[in-house]
């Protein structure tokens, strides 16, 4: 294996045998022309990705996938049906809450237990524990048999021996989610001190926030398959693609009634002209990303400034508009539009959807077209950001919508300041109000 690789997978399927019940077991051992009585369950089919040493790599998807699954492969828990995998460097892994400890020892005794499962003599652990009792906080817990602690010790215990190995290659299952405010924040800085070590990082999560800022790249799971792999804010847009596709679907069998008492008067402006284009957009696709149930068609969407001139380059803190040219291909007794500027991480965004500003839209016919138009203010500070635009329907008004076509990264555009010579440190802007009273 090349030696820059930490995990490599290839080819990797870990099948389960389901039987209807207990007996059927028997029967099939003891058959004497081997009849068959399970079902097989791919817990995993067919898996191969690689990960270079010092990468932070995320496993996302939703409950059931196999990402628990392949971490225990990896670590060595449990045993592939078929393929292989290698693994290159001293791993800490952390799969579930106490994985590994032995109930009825206390947590120092836990403590050289780990160590040597891990490989490492008495006397090196010795040099560890105290860093290990400093992170942990438990106290005189770790003279008392784990049994006996609550999850949150359990968590402090677990993690403080994991992190505290020097381990090369350091895996985590959903471990961080346990524990308080505080214990999660010293965890994540912990790990950020490890990552820029050097170190291999692997871990599950269901925080895509998480996922896109601290990994270089994400493995997509469903069913026991890959569905995607490689640069983290890819895959996570198609992880949040794939669930908000999901989440349309039982949603859309739900009885929605909307009681709507607005009409296309109350809300026509005819201040506004109609600048945006009704040809559809070509998009490309290796920088957008558009989903939806296919209900409506967002045709094309511009930015325009106070004199309702096209604009791609936004002066911070000013007002713009953004408007849509939307074909509806199915009748609907409401939407949403959404607009929202987002740097190239998604992480820092700004945006609105008309039913947060408590503005519902009248019914529309199949093959209509409208031209919706949003006034949005833009506090974000310099840089470069990318327009996203949504047309959706309320199931639960700004709690849960069906997503009837997204478009992220519609386009690039670029925020500046007026004034050269004048910035604000922060992420977003807000005007302050300030007063000086002196007291002595």
């Amino acid at each position: 294996m090349n030696k820059d690789i930490a995990i490599k997978v290839e080819n990797l399927s870990k099948v389960y045998k389901l039987y209807n019940a207990p007996i059927d077991r028997m029967k099939e051992a003891l058959h004497p022309l081997k009849k068959s009585y399970h079902k097989e369950f791919y817990a995993l089919n067919d898996v191969s990705f690689e990960i270079k040493k010092g990468e932070i790599v995320g496993i996302i998807g939703k409950n059931g996938s196999g990402k628990s699954t392949i971490l225990k492969i990896i670590t060595g828990v449990l045993t592939p049906t078929t393929g292989r995998f290698f693994v290159d460097g001293r791993i800490s892994a952390l799969l579930e809450l106490g994985a590994g400890f032995n109930p009825e020892y206390t947590g120092m005794e836990n403590i050289y237990f780990q160590g040597n499962l891990m490989g490492f003599e008495r006397e090196e652990m010795e040099s560890k524990v105290q860093a290990i009792l400093n992170f942990a906080e438990i106290g005189d817990f770790i003279h008392q048999p784990v049994k006996n602690y609550s999850s949150g010790m359990f968590a402090r215990l677990a993690f403080a021996v994991a992190i505290n190995v020097e381990p090369e290659i350091l895996i985590v299952d959903e471990a961080l989610s346990v524990g308080d405010m505080v214990f999660q924040a010293k965890c994540m800085a912990k790990m950020t001190a490890l990552m820029e070590s050097g170190a291999t990082v692997l871990f599950v999560s269901h925080d895509t926030h998480s996922v896109k800022t601290l990994c270089q790249k994400a493995v997509f799971l469903n069913d026991g398959k890959v569905v995607d792999w490689g640069d983290s804010a890819r895959v996570v847009g198609k992880y949040i693609e794939m669930q908000h596709l999901r989440m349309g679907e039982e949603l859309q069998q739900l009885d929605v009634k909307i009681e709507n008492s607005r009409t296309l008067d109350d809300l026509s402006n005819d201040k506004i002209p109609v600048i945006v284009s009704l040809e559809q957009k070509h998009l490309d696709m290796n920088l957008s990303q558009r989903y939806g149930d296919g209900r409506a068609t967002i045709l094309n969407a511009v930015i325009l400034d106070s004199k309702f001139q096209p604009t791609s380059e936004l002066i911070a803190t000013k007002d713009y508009y953004v408007q849509m040219a939307i074909k509806f291909n199915a009748d609907l007794p409401t939407f949403v539009i959404g607009a929202m500027f987002a740097s190239l991480d998604g992480v820092q965004q700004v945006g609105c959807l008309n039913s947060q500003d408590g503005i519902t839209f009248p019914s529309v016919k199949c093959n209509e077209i409208y031209a919706c138009t949003v006034k949005l203010n833009i506090p974000l500070k310099a840089g470069t950001y990318v327009l996203n635009v949504a047309c959706e329907f309320p199931s639960i008004n700004n709690i849960t919508h069906q997503m009837l076509d997204v478009i992220n990264s519609f386009e690039v555009v670029r925020v500046v300041f007026e004034n050269k010579d004048k910035s604000f440190y922060s992420t977003f802007y807000a005007n302050g109000d300030y007063s000086l009273n002196r007291i002595h």
